[in-house]
């Protein structure tokens, strides 16, 4: 043994022995001619390769060969039990127990009260299982990936995936999916028999779909046999060949079922009979088209847009053809009219310091008369649009904003565009202002000086058949361009104590493109017009020296008062200025009747751009504003310091100047304001104006000031306003939101398109909140009064003559059970004593189903409508509508 123990022959080197386990090669020598080996770790066993100068590698294969069973499961099995784990060795089942059970295998998971594992068919078995009481402990569930099932028992095969359940509930997006046998065949597809579909999430549900056969493709769709509906389990004597139940999720295209109305002047309507379709990830398009039994249709187009980061829009086109009555009839009419709209918005992170939106409205002009299902769309008269173009220049101090707008007037048939509309902007520069500034600013570095330019083009034209003119035609000798420039320039000096002074300078330009003069024509006895087309300036300067401060004052009470203290809060303001008489060369007076009456004129007010004021002004400017707040003790905050602040009054003023260069009436008209918010709840405003001086037997002012003869009065009101507005509700204290803000709070802000079912139903409730009712809110109240008030002079009696105006806007919702709400909405002019178009409407809640009665029984559009529909947004078009619309020539 010692002669023969360093002595391995041609074995390794037990030492060596863990190499060949962990390396597939050896370490290369390099052998000689002659056979001398060099390096460390020779091999001593023979070596199959030619004996050469070069590198040799020999390749050593594992010597471990596992054999894995066909019938082994490709991932592990994990288990746990709360009670305990039977394992039965002889028969290769495992069965577990206890309250909760579960079994992992992948992305399969069962969790049940008892199971049983059959090792050997690779099946897993569970049962639901009651206790003593005989109350159910728990039942099977069974999750692979998104889909889910409740069963009374469960089978399934974890190798080929496939498996029987008994007495299974699933649910696949909105539906809710019952059978007494259920067969899996993959992670996609599995058949239910005796089965019943429903969007309701009772188990008991109100209603359901019943089919003795299903076939279901997981979140794609679900295909039946024979199908008919039962309601609270009775059945109707309805059935149908076969039904496809759509259960995708996101978007996708298919048609829209279409709703029947009867109008009394359009007749009997197919209304909205449409398609949706997916152009891609960033458009998609919706297509409406409505039928009419006289003759008449509507059609319209509706593509979105979205690209996340960047922008988002939409734009409809609706064409409609009008027939009322039939031809023959005194009372027959047939038009085509057309609307736009169009909304684009950009988002600012996707190009810094650039901003473009367009929110356009335009089409003909009666429209929104011919509306037959939309009485509030019927009194809209006025449409808007604006484009607008911005940008910031980064490390620049100036920026440019281009607009495009336009005005429509429905009743005037008058269309006003704007186009373009451009300010350019230089911000404020401190031309002596240091570049690195040592110590404290100096008061002339604050001396800055800003330019504001604003380039305008507009056109009107009328769009009627009693226009002399054609529509370019009109646009063309309408067009009227202007330009105006301020050049602002400031000094803020510091403070002087209470006081805060601000001198300023301004300096105007504006360019005009005509210069018109009226002149009296002695032989036609009339006025003549003359227009000198052209390039036209004029400029106007002012100086101006600006004075503010604040006075505080309060007014406390003891210390056990409810009410703390009062805070009075006066803003006093007072400005110096001087404008030199630049422009009085422009005016002129002339003869403007054949009683030889004259009128002054400016030479430059038929254009775009305002003409300046004319005589010189040396005045004040004044104003006094009032705030008034009190401290009242807060009940809900039981500590010392436990105070809030109510604001009485957020503000009233008074606001006039004085012109000390006018040899009379040198006060102007003051005009007053109030404004407050009581209680956080009911929102004032109040305004008005004061005449300070009396007037002659023409109602004309004269040079004596009112209070000199009624001491205490600042003047005779001329005119006045009064608003008043709430919006107030019951319930929901605890700062919860309602359902229905819920719902539209679910939509996502940055998109202009429903990317999924629930933005869907969201998007669909917004558009129809008559079906629509929140019965988490047991009363609502919204109301807005006006009253307007105006003096006119008679000249038969030489005295003012008060006209007043006032309406009022109502509407609100009542609950009146848990189940019923009601709502109102109404217009009432006072005075006119006309009433405008009531609308009644009363709701019911039937859990997955909801009902609705709309009636309007007075103005021109009256109508009634009855809806019963499913909740769930799967099942919108599976409804029952009655809607009629009745029309009164005014």
């Amino acid at each position: 043994m010692l002669v023969t123990f360093g002595n391995t022959g041609k074995l390794h080197n037990p030492a060596e022995f863990y190499k060949i386990l962990t390396a597939d090669t050896l370490t290369p020598s390099i052998k000689t001619n002659t056979g001398a080996a060099t390096g460390t770790g020779l091999d001593t066993l023979p070596q199959t390769s030619t004996v050469t100068d070069t590198l040799v590698t020999h390749q050593q294969n594992d010597t471990f060969d596992v054999k894995i069973s066909r019938d082994t499961l490709s991932a592990p099995v994990y288990y746990h039990a709360d009670d305990s784990v039977v394992v039965d060795v002889p028969g290769n089942k495992i069965m577990l127990y206890g309250n909760k059970t579960t079994t992992k295998y992948e992305a399969n998971e069962l969790t049940a009260p008892g199971i049983t594992f059959d090792q050997k068919q690779n099946v897993v078995s569970a049962y639901y299982r009651k206790d003593s009481t005989g109350k159910v402990i728990n039942y099977p569930t069974f999750k692979q990936a998104d889909f889910i099932t409740q069963s009374d028992s469960i089978t399934f095969n974890m190798k080929t995936q496939k498996g029987i359940t008994k007495g299974t509930y699933t649910q696949q997006g909105e539906m809710y999916v019952y059978g007494e046998k259920i067969k899996k065949l993959d992670k996609d597809v599995f058949f239910a028999y005796k089965s019943r579909i429903t969007t309701c999430n009772l188990d008991t549900p109100h209603f359901a779909f019943v089919s003795k056969k299903i076939k279901f493709v997981n979140q794609k769709f679900a295909v039946t046999g024979p199908v008919h509906p039962e309601f609270e389990g009775v059945p109707l004597p309805v059935v149908l060949p076969f039904g496809i139940y759509p259960m995708y999720s996101g978007r996708h295209s298919g048609l829209i079922a279409p709703s029947f109305t009867s109008t009394a002047q359009f007749g009997i309507a197919l209304e909205r009979l449409g398609y949706y379709k997916v152009i891609s990830d960033n458009w998609d398009a919706t297509f409406w088209a409505t039928l009419y039994s006289y003759g008449g249709w509507m059609f319209q187009t509706a593509p979105q847009y979205y690209k996340r980061y960047h922008y988002r829009g939409s734009f409809v086109l609706d064409v409609q053809k009008t027939k009322i009555g039939f031809k023959g009839d005194p009372d027959f009419s047939s038009s085509q009219t057309f609307k736009i709209r169009w909304n684009h918005s950009m988002d600012g992170k996707s190009r810094p310091g650039v901003s473009f939106s367009a929110n356009v409205e335009a089409g003909s002009t009666q429209f929104n008369q011919n509306l037959p299902t939309s009485p509030l769309t019927n009194y809209r008269n006025v449409l808007t649009s604006s484009i607008s173009y911005s940008k910031v220049w980064k490390d620049k101090p100036f920026n440019i904003a281009i607009s495009a707008n336009h005005d429509q007037n429905a009743n005037l048939g008058r269309i006003s565009v704007s186009l373009p509309t451009v300010n350019f902007n230089v911000n404020t520069l401190y031309p002596f202002r240091r570049k690195e500034p040592v110590g404290p600013v100096k008061w002339y570095e604050n001396l800055g000086i800003a330019l504001n330019s604003n380039v305008i083009n507009r056109t009107v034209f009328y769009d009627t058949a009693n226009s002399p003119k054609s529509i370019p035609d009109q646009i063309i000798d309408n067009m009227k361009w202007g330009v105006t420039h301020n050049v602002p320039i400031t000094l803020s000096l510091p403070p002087m104590g209470p006081l805060q002074a601000s001198p300023g300078i301004s300096y105007s330009e504006t360019w005009y493109q005509q210069n018109t003069r009226y002149s009296w024509n002695e032989a036609d006895k009339k006025l003549d017009t003359a227009i000198n087309k052209g390039f036209y300036t004029a400029r106007d300067m002012s100086f101006s020296l600006g004075l503010a401060t604040r006075i505080f004052g309060m007014f406390t009470f003891g210390k056990k008062s409810n009410v703390q203290a009062v805070r009075h809060e006066i803003r006093p303001t007072m400005s110096f200025s001087f404008k030199p008489d630049l422009n009085s060369q422009y005016y002129y007076k002339t003869q403007v009747d054949t009683t030889g009456r004259t009128e002054e004129y400016n030479v430059y007010r038929d254009n775009i751009s305002s003409p300046y004021g004319k005589g010189r002004f040396a005045g004040i400017s004044f104003g006094l504003d009032n705030n008034i707040q009190m401290k009242v003790r807060n009940k809900k905050d039981t500590s010392a310091e436990g105070m809030k602040k109510v604001v009485l009054i957020d503000g009233f003023s008074i606001n006039g100047n004085y012109n000390f260069l006018k040899d009379s009436l040198k006060l102007s008209t003051l005009s007053i304001s109030a404004r407050s918010n009581l209680f956080n709840k009911i929102n004032v405003s109040a305004g008005g104006s004061l005449d300070p001086y009396r007037y002659d037997t023409l109602g004309r002012q004269i040079n004596r000031l009112v209070w000199k003869d009624k001491l205490f009065t600042l003047g005779r009101l001329t005119n006045a306003n009064l608003s008043i507005s709430t919006n107030i509700q019951g319930g929901n204290k605890d700062g919860k939101k309602s359902s229905t803000e819920k719902l539209k709070n679910n939509i996502n802000p940055n998109t202009g398109m429903p990317m999924t079912e629930d933005q869907a139903e969201a998007a669909y409730i917004g558009n129809n909140a008559g079906q629509f009712t929140d019965f988490s809110i047991p009363w609502s109240l919204q109301m807005g009064v006006s009253v307007r008030f105006f003096e006119s002079f008679n000249r038969s009696t030489q005295k003012f003559k008060k006209q007043f105006s006032s309406d009022i806007n109502l509407s609100g919702s009542l609950k009146l059970t848990e189940k019923w709400q009601m709502s109102v909405s109404t217009f009432y002019n006072f005075s006119q004593s006309e009433l405008g178009m009531v609308s009644l409407s009363i709701a019911r809640e039937m859990h997955c189903w909801q009902m609705s009665i709309s009636v309007s029984p007075v103005g021109n559009n009256k109508f009634f409508s009855i809806n019963i529909s499913p909740k769930s947004s799967l099942l919108r078009d599976v409804k029952i509508n009655r809607t009629r619309y009745f029309f009164d020539n005014p």
